[in-house]
């Protein structure tokens, strides 16, 4: 029978004949189905059937709530009446075997090969690609051809053409699961309704569509890989990754209000395709990432519709699937009692990008949600890491509220219903303080308008709690983000400075866990309250060109390529940096001294073999915005040739270059950096290049439209070296980038992009730069910088008259000597007023030994970080271990050290004068000091 025909026939026996067929066909075709005993009742997955008058007085006097079930009434109202003009007008545009019934479906890897065999009633067809980008889009239902079941595919719309076609499976992505899906959930809320109403209209539009899909899977086998390749090992019933296997979730719920409607058979087949199905995702799976708990959701589903094991002579029940969630592991399914121990219990990082670390705590949440449900208990006491990793997640925030961008991942939000599922538990555990907590947060959320409470599913319908209520003041907690937060585990490190419009934030990863990139140390930089420099994100999908071949690689990032093939391996990193130093001290809260953070990391890349380390620090001025200190040292130890290449992506209309005496310099256009060099394919993907060679200090401005507002800037200081050429080019748009980290009008657009690209060892000639955003209306908190050219010392001239002299050197065991100058360490960085000659602070990390201005530090074992800070009554001193400390003072001219420990002063140390050092005071300092005060006495 032809597509026309079926549908003249289906047509032509009207809805009462049809439904005659249904009830005859479950009877012929379940008979060697076992018997199943009477179970609990139903409904019981989202609410139980006793609960209703209670859950329907909720709805009486909650506003969101009854705004969710007029759009499902008004969105289902033309389905109806379609129905009712043609009863089988829904179930007909199920994407089904109609006319071949083919029993078994092949692939070929992640693609659709073919189909064969032959049903007993139509079967559910197969997704037609893992690779979910496809240049096409599914038409609305009303133009979908019904019993769609022809040899040149399905007919879909060209997405730039828009003309409509026939397209082969293979070459539709997974627009065949994605229309089943869409009729399933429009079942699902048919089912819901007739629950809610009692309306028998609702029941005979989900009904058929439930049927007719139930028994196309019972008679449909599990694909099968031609090929032999991994895809066999993750294939589910209906899509090529069985942690995409939604349509569980109508299903189920679709039995669970249905019940009453269904016969014994319908029940039988039912549940047997429920079991086939959860046995198809515990069989099959990657078993050391999110996949463990994204098939556990399902599996929820699963194992709540069905009854205790009991009831199932193959024993396959409740319990069944509830001891494969939550305890037995197998070859491709861990438990989730297994998977939680793939959390960082210390930090409460999962290891993948961030969209993937918050999409398996949001899981997880739902399935405990489910599981509470259930059981009346509270089962989040039992996995205290879930609540820890919640809190962990601010972490990874911007100050702008959305997560860093690293990886397969973009920027965004702390998922809302996160905190809605974490405030239902503790509303409904009594936990009135951590409920306050969670308040706090949704309502910041609504008063930012990045958040509005409204149902999107039935399962946020009912399990919302039905108002928030007014928080208790001071509530929140004082540690959502610290000044410095690393989790090795994703080898990500994060420094803060600032606050408001003034908050400077710097991003570093390397390349570690699930979903990571090839990008050795890469940076993403904050400030101006955007995402000035953005990671690029991932791809139109992972299988796509574009993301294999640019966004996973290492020149879609900010970072150093060496000799233009740094690569590895991305998706599953095993490339993580290592953190040598930084201050303060990660996820601690912020220190006394609170004008530097730093971080010192190293690296290998692996295709070259080059050392890399790269020193960041952001350093706050007197007045307005910080700025940023970047020094990147990368070499090949031993060869005679080799090359850098130093990349900066910054969002912006244009990138402009001056010299030292700010006059416009002008590069030239080049066909440099591209695969016909001998480069990755990623720099095929730059366009518009200049080049400018030149070894003078320069300035790089990125110009940075915000509509209806001074421009912003990002100033680049960039030292000028030998052998150094400076192109400028236009990359691919970000897509980690929104609308609220970045401007709207230059989200989509190319990035502006910066490559300092060094012809030698950049080692002792490092990649230096400072990072300075500004507005363009408003004074530039930095004057000028000079680089000194025969040595690693910078000078920062800010407002205020100040002056920051900064020296970055390799490690604690290098040593830089000048003029009433001596370092032997890591870093110092010393601010003074230029009209005087004393320090307002001095900050010393990786430090043997620093002299300067008549101050001198020496270490009394291990290297130190400490400062002295200027204040009204002397200065303040921290310190992490013990030292020496030397005070130059007049003659006569006494000091007094005195520590404080929770806010009590100690005994004070008086300064003895150095045998050494003509008027210099010194203080024996025996351990770590977190807050002292020096303070002078008269002569």
């Amino acid at each position: 029978m032809n597509n026309i025909n079926a549908i003249q026939v289906m047509k032509n026996l009207g809805k009462e004949a049809l439904v005659c067929i249904f009830t005859m066909s479950w009877i012929l075709w379940t008979a060697v189905l076992p018997t199943q005993a009477q179970g609990d009742s139903h409904p019981r997955i989202l609410v139980k059937d006793g609960q209703k008058d209670a859950w329907q007085s909720t709805l009486q006097r909650t506003p969101w709530k009854q705004a969710y079930i007029a759009n499902l009434e008004k969105k289902l109202a033309p389905y109806l009446a379609y129905c009712q003009e043609d009863s089988t007008w829904l179930l007909s545009r199920l994407q089904m075997n109609w006319n071949t019934k083919h029993q078994k479906v092949f692939v070929k890897g992640g693609k659709f090969s073919h189909s064969e065999g032959q049903a007993p009633v139509p079967t559910v067809r197969f997704s037609g690609s893992r690779d979910w980008a496809t240049d096409y889009r599914s038409l609305p239902l009303e133009q979908i051809v019904p019993f769609q079941d022809d040899e040149r595919g399905i007919r879909l719309k060209h997405k730039k053409s828009g003309k409509t076609e026939w397209v082969l499976p293979n070459e539709s992505g997974n627009i065949i699961e994605g229309i089943n899906n869409q009729i399933l959930l429009l079942a699902q809320d048919a089912a819901f309704l007739y629950w809610l109403t009692g309306r028998q209209e609702y029941a005979e539009l989900a009904l058929p569509v439930f049927s007719t899909y139930m028994q196309g899977m019972y008679h449909r086998e599990a694909p099968i890989d031609l090929l032999k390749t991994h895809q066999q090992e993750i294939i589910g019933l209906a899509t090529f990754e069985v942690i995409h296997e939604k349509s569980v979730v109508p299903l189920a719920l679709i039995y669970d209000f249905l019940y009453d409607q269904l016969s014994h058979d319908h029940k039988a087949l039912s549940t047997a395709v429920f079991q086939k199905w959860g046995n198809q995702i515990i069989k099959n799976g990657v078993a050391d990432n999110n996949w463990n708990l994204f098939q556990a959701h399902f599996l929820m589903y699963i194992a709540l519709v069905l009854d205790d094991n009991q009831h199932y002579p193959n024993g396959q029940g409740r319990q069944y699937f509830l001891d494969h969630i939550f305890n037995i592991s197998t070859e491709r399914q861990l438990a989730i009692r297994e998977s939680l121990g793939v959390y960082d219990q210390q930090t409460g990082i999962w290891p993948e990008s961030p969209g993937y670390s918050l999409h398996v705590t949001a899981s997880l949440l739902r399935i405990l949600t489910l599981l509470e449900h259930f059981t009346g208990e509270n089962e989040l006491e039992n996995y205290p890491i879930i609540e820890k990793s919640v809190w962990a997640s601010f972490q990874y925030l911007f100050p702008s509220g959305h997560t860093v961008g690293f990886g397969d991942t973009g920027h965004s939000r702390i998922p809302s219903e996160t905190f809605e599922l974490l405030l239902t538990n503790y509303l409904r555990n009594g936990q009135t303080q951590k409920a306050d907590q969670i308040t706090q947060q949704l309502s910041a959320a609504i008063h930012e308008g990045a958040y509005q409470r409204q149902a999107h599913s039935l399962f946020e319908l009912f399990f919302y709690s039905d108002d928030l209520q007014k928080a208790e003041p001071n509530t929140t907690p004082t540690l959502l983000t610290t000044p410095t937060f690393y989790a090795p585990n994703v080898s990500l490190f994060i420094q803060r400075l600032g606050q408001d419009k003034n908050a400077l934030m710097a991003s570093l990863v390397g390349s570690y866990g699930n979903h990571a990139h090839a990008n050795g140390i890469a940076l993403e930089f904050f400030a101006n309250g955007y995402v000035m420099g953005p990671d690029m994100g991932k791809g139109p999908s992972y299988w796509h060109p574009d993301h294999r071949d640019y966004y996973a690689q290492f020149p879609a990032h900010n970072t150093v390529v060496v000799d233009g093939k740094s690569s590895h391996a991305s998706m599953r990193g095993h490339h993580p940096f290592s953190l040598d130093a930084h201050y303060p001290i990660a996820g601690a809260p912020a220190p006394a001294f609170d004008k530097v953070t730093y971080a010192r990391t190293s690296f290998v890349e692996p295709r070259t073999l080059a050392q890399q380390q790269r020193l960041t620090a952001l350093v706050a001025t007197a007045g307005g915005p910080g700025y940023m200190l970047d020094i990147f040292r990368s070499h090949i130890p031993g060869a005679s040739q080799q090359r850098h290449d130093y990349f900066y992506h910054n969002i912006g209309s244009s990138i402009s270059l001056y010299g030292s005496n700010n006059s416009p310099l002008k590069s030239q256009p080049t066909t440099d950096l591209g695969s016909h060099q001998g480069d990755l394919k990623a720099y095929d993907y730059l366009t518009n290049k200049t080049l400018l060679s030149t070894d003078q200090d320069l300035r790089a401005v990125f110009q940075v439209p915000v509509g209806g507002q001074a421009d912003h800037q990002m100033q680049l200081w960039i030292k000028g070296q030998d052998q150094q050429t400076i192109y400028t080019a236009l990359a691919p748009p970000s897509n980690a980038l929104n609308s609220r980290t970045a401007p709207s009008a230059i989200v989509d657009q190319d990035i502006p992009t910066l490559i300092i690209q060094k012809k030698a060892a950049a080692w002792n000639n490092p990649f230096a730069v400072i990072y300075n955003p500004r507005i363009a209306d408003q004074p530039n908190p930095i004057e000028k910088v000079v680089f000194d050219s025969l040595s690693p010392t910078i000078k920062v001239f800010t407002a205020g008259d100040m002056l920051d002299i900064i020296t970055p050197l390799e490690g604690k065991n290098e040593v830089k000597l000048d003029d009433d100058f001596y370092q032997k360490g890591g870093l110092s960085i010393v601010r003074s007023q230029r009209s005087q000659h004393k320090p307002e602070f001095i900050f010393l990390s990786e430090m043997y030994q620093f002299n300067t201005q008549g101050w001198r530090m020496e270490a009394l074992g291990l290297p130190f970080t400490a400062s002295i800070e200027k204040t009204l009554e002397g200065y303040k001193v921290i310190t992490d271990r013990p030292m020496l400390l030397g005070v130059p003072v007049s003659e006569h001219v006494t000091a007094e050290l005195t520590t404080y420990q929770d806010g009590k002063p100690g005994q004070p140390l008086q300064g003895t004068p150095s045998r050494q050092h003509k008027n210099l005071l010194e203080f024996r300092i025996s351990g770590a000091i977190d807050s002292a005060t020096l303070v002078f006495g008269e002569p």
